[in-house]
């Protein structure tokens, strides 16, 4: 379907009106840096001893790092874009193009199945034509309980979905309209609906107990069923055979209310231990190839199996970009927003990421668009597959269920049958990193591909956010492993990306894939200015002397712009103080454990694979999550450089306070102090099960005080 270039537009863009104090801003900024940095070359040759020279080096260092950080950021402030959808005007519903939705789990466990299926749910019941809606669920665990309840799930469907539409429900997971004890015009309806639906999820929930289907299936099963599921007495979970299930078929199923339901398809791929499975990007491929064989969708929708839709006119605004003659040439993905539910008031742990899901990604879109984010994505089956579409079948779905369609789908979910093609590579989801959302993203934007940012007023989607401080900083620890994987590879964002994207999204892009780098200044603050005010060993300029404004500019210039941006996408000062705290955190924890990790890798050395992050809580941890208190309740090594950066500052702000003459340094660990409150807390007042453990402590209290000591002499020689 092409949409006429003489019909008015489907979709408009503007730039931010902020754009030019943005670009005054820059310059006064690089011009502060270069001068800082020529303040640090001659103060390191002016240095009167080896430590002192040392020290002003580690700072330079530090601050040319930073510098550099900085510059990629700018990128993103060089030409933000707004966009709106007019949704009104898409041609008529029955020239839209077919829309295959794929959602990856993969552990029962930590990815409760009864949440996987609310979420296909959500995706079943869009506001689109039945007969061009599919959902595919890829189960990478092979868990007979994940297939057993989206059996359920499916006859569920029939219901749920006509009462959806019947009532104009906007939450179309059942778990989440369920348990906001929201009413409808429906009541009795309602009612019986929601009996429906916890009686199915007291059976999935006691088949996942039990560890086996076979426990629960009542008298009542088809023998069918019970054949399904005796495949998984030989199964584990890397190794076992591609399982395959049509649970709804558009072309046979009805829901109650007699209309037509819409495909959704199980798929378990093949698994095997001396074969690669690529992890997501493995399964999400091997979705790509199966859909390709049943439905054939010009269209894909990514999204995780806790992000379910709270919009059912979500793809209507992505075909407001796919439709427009101006843009669908070259356009590879629409990325929504992701948004999270259930963070609490001043949201502790940063879980909204509003930097990289949202701020950033109007910044990216002025470039070469967003990039992807994982979930949430609207994908041209066409850009995935580069110049050639392969697995397809041509004779289109109405032989769904045929021998010769079962034989496809099988043969391309087999794990051996990526050998010696493109797959991974320049056809389908990128593989040779473990954000292989990431990767994919930068390869299309290389390739030439563009990409629209769609940022509704409400809530397209909304997913579960981790809640866990340790969940938090161990996906961030994966994420910064997987970043240096494109970072420092000849796929490198600073120079392939640069010269295949362009300098700007080049810059982008690099400011993610060199994310752990953000250590190195992190922890030299964190240290260096306590030992100096301990010491009493001036690294700054006095107020006095023209130079401590420079750095005063540098300091509060930029701290003040990021609030200042945070607060306008409708963040808040609390929720901004949290974010700028967690990216100190994240500084001391994930990035150097994750690059120390990539160092380990690339050297052979066994390290820690891919973690899935855990979506259950238990309810001690929500308890203390809605209170607002940070849970340091495990013995984490994390748990340990916070605590000495902690103890460090704390001992440097004392004696600054007793000496009261270093105005910079003194602001600075006092700064830190602030930001290390809630350790305090943890360590010194807490005696609930969330607080800092004695060992963690008692190693943080040896070290700081090795730190503390090696100070005193080396400043003192």
């Amino acid at each position: 379907m092409e949409y006429s270039k003489l019909n008015p537009p489907l979709n408009t863009a503007h730039v931010d009106h902020r754009v030019p104090i943005y670009r005054v801003h820059m310059i006064i900024y690089t011009i502060a840096i270069l001068a800082a940095i020529y303040h640090r070359i001659t103060s390191i040759l002016a240095s009167s001893t080896f430590v002192e020279a040392s020290v002003l080096w580690s700072l330079l260092i530090s601050d040319i790092i930073l510098a550099f950080m900085w510059a990629c950021v700018q990128a993103f402030r060089w030409r933000p874009v707004r966009r709106q959808e007019f949704l009104e005007r898409l041609p008529d519903r029955v020239t839209w193009p077919s829309l295959d939705v794929f959602v990856c789990t993969a552990d029962p466990h930590k990815e409760p199945p009864v949440g996987v299926v609310s979420t296909a749910l959500s995706a079943l019941a869009f506001d689109y034509p039945a007969e061009k809606l599919s959902v595919y669920v890829s189960d990478d665990g092979g868990a007979d309980v994940t297939l057993f309840a989206f059996m359920e799930g499916a006859q569920f469907a029939r219901h749920w979905l006509p009462f959806c539409r019947q009532n104009g429900i906007k939450d179309r997971s059942p778990e989440a309209f369920f348990s906001s004890g929201r009413c409808c015009a429906g009541g009795d309806d309602q009612d019986k609906l929601k009996m429906m639906y916890e009686s199915m999820k007291s059976r999935v929930e006691r088949a996942l107990e039990k560890g086996s289907v076979s426990a629960v299936l009542a008298s009542s099963e088809t023998q069918e069923d019970e054949h399904i599921f005796q495949q998984w007495k030989d199964f584990s979970r890397n190794n076992h055979p591609s399982v395959i299930q049509v649970l709804l078929e558009s072309s046979k199923d009805r829901d109650v209310a007699g209309h037509v339901m819409p495909n959704l398809i199980y798929v378990s791929r093949e698994k095997r231990p001396k074969s690669p499975h690529h992890f997501k990007a493995g399964a999400l491929n091997t979705l790509v190839r199966v859909s390709s064989v049943l439905t054939n969708a010009p269209i894909i929708l990514t999204i995780d199996c806790d992000m379910y839709s709270t919009d059912p006119t979500s793809p209507h605004r992505a075909l407001c970009y796919f439709l427009d003659p101006a843009i669908s040439s070259d356009l590879a993905y629409v990325q929504f927003p992701q948004r999270f539910q259930g963070l609490n008031k001043n949201d502790i742990y940063g879980g909204e990421i509003k930097r990289l899901f949202t701020i950033n990604s109007h910044g990216f879109d002025g470039i070469c668009g967003p990039n992807y984010v994982g979930s949430n994505t609207f994908h041209a089956r066409r850009a995935l597959f580069g110049s050639s579409l392969q697995c397809v079948n041509a004779n289109g779905q109405d032989q769904i269920g045929s021998k010769i369609v079962l034989e496809k789908e099988t043969e391309v979910a087999n794990c051996d049958y990526e050998a010696g093609t493109k797959w991974g590579d320049t056809i389908g989801f990128r593989y040779g990193s473990l954000v292989e959302d990431y990767y994919t993203g930068y390869r299309l934007h290389c390739e030439g591909w563009k990409s629209v940012f769609c940022d509704p007023p409400d809530s397209a989607f909304l997913g579960e956010a981790p809640k866990s401080l340790n969940d938090v900083l161990s996906q961030c620890k994966r994420w910064t492993v997987g970043l240096y994987e494109v970072g420092i590879s000849k796929y490198s964002t600073i120079t392939f990306g640069v010269r295949k994207a362009s300098l700007a999204a080049g810059l982008c892009y690099s400011h993610y894939a060199f994310w752990g780098f953000w250590s190195i200044p992190i922890a030299a603050y964190a240290v260096l200015p306590q030992l100096a005010l301990i010491n009493n060993k001036p690294l700054f300029p006095q107020p006095s002397n023209p130079w401590f404004y420079v750095y005063a500019y540098l300091f509060l210039a930029a701290y003040i712009q990021d609030m200042a941006d945070f607060i306008a996408y409708k963040g808040t000062f609390r929720c901004w103080w949290s974010d700028q705290r967690m990216w100190l955190i994240r500084g001391l924890t994930a990035a150097p454990f994750g690059t120390m990790q990539f160092v380990f890798k690339q050297l052979n050395i066994s390290t820690q694979g891919f973690n899935l992050t855990s979506k259950v809580m238990d309810d001690e941890q929500s308890k203390r999550y809605d209170q607002g208190l940070f849970d340091f309740g495990v013995d984490s090594p994390f748990f340990v450089t916070l605590s000495i950066a902690a103890i460090v500052s704390l001992c440097g702000f004392t004696v600054g306070i007793i000496r009261n003459g270093m105005v910079a340094e003194m602001f600075l660990v006092a700064f830190g102090v602030a930001n290390c409150w809630p350790i305090y807390g943890a360590i010194f007042l807490r005696n609930d099960s969330g607080k800092m453990p004695d060992r963690v402590t008692a190693r943080a209290f040896v070290v700081a005080a090795f730190i503390l000591a090696i100070g005193c002499v080396a400043f003192n020689v």
